[in-house]
């Protein structure tokens, strides 16, 4: 095989191998009524996906790890979220991930609730705030991170 040939293949494989569904907090495409569409793509995050829905945190990490992916805003915003969930929380670690997700994908939603629970978590109200109104930009209409990061706001001391 020509060398050049070669490199394609193994690009070719790489970018399928690191090529992730997104998150139920971002946004999805869908087809035009009445036209066919493919079947997903493997969601590699998927088990990471479960230990998070199971608060196992630890888990959520190593399995995250296997599938490293730095430059997938679900991958730092699973992170984010289980490192902020350990018993021993990194919040800054976790605040690292947060801003990569939305560098990646600055209208990541979970991210956005997420890193304005981190900001209560770690006493900084006006940022949490401020996280919230970025969200309300986001989705106007409203959305569940939405109601989730007011209704953090709301039980938090002010």
């Amino acid at each position: 095989m020509h060398p050049t040939t070669r490199r394609l293949a193994a690009t070719a494989v790489l970018m399928a191998t690191t090529l992730c569904a997104h998150a139920a907090d971002t946004p999805t495409p869908t087809g035009a009524p009445g036209t066919a569409t493919r079947a997903p793509a493997a969601d590699a995050l998927g088990p990471a996906r479960e230990k998070v829905a199971a608060k196992e945190w630890a888990a959520a990490v190593d399995a995250l790890m296997l599938v490293r992916n730095d430059s997938n805003a679900d991958w730092h915003n699973l992170m984010g979220l289980a490192l902020r969930n350990l018993p021993a929380a990194d919040f800054a670690v976790a605040e690292f991930h947060y801003a990569e997700a939305l560098r990646i994908n600055p209208a990541h939603r979970g991210a956005m609730e997420y890193l304005g629970e981190l900001y209560l978590q770690t006493g900084r109200r006006a940022q949490a705030e401020a996280q919230l109104a970025a969200l309300a930009r986001a989705c106007p209409a409203g959305c569940p991170e939405l109601s989730d990061l007011k209704a953090a706001l709301a039980k938090a001391r002010p």
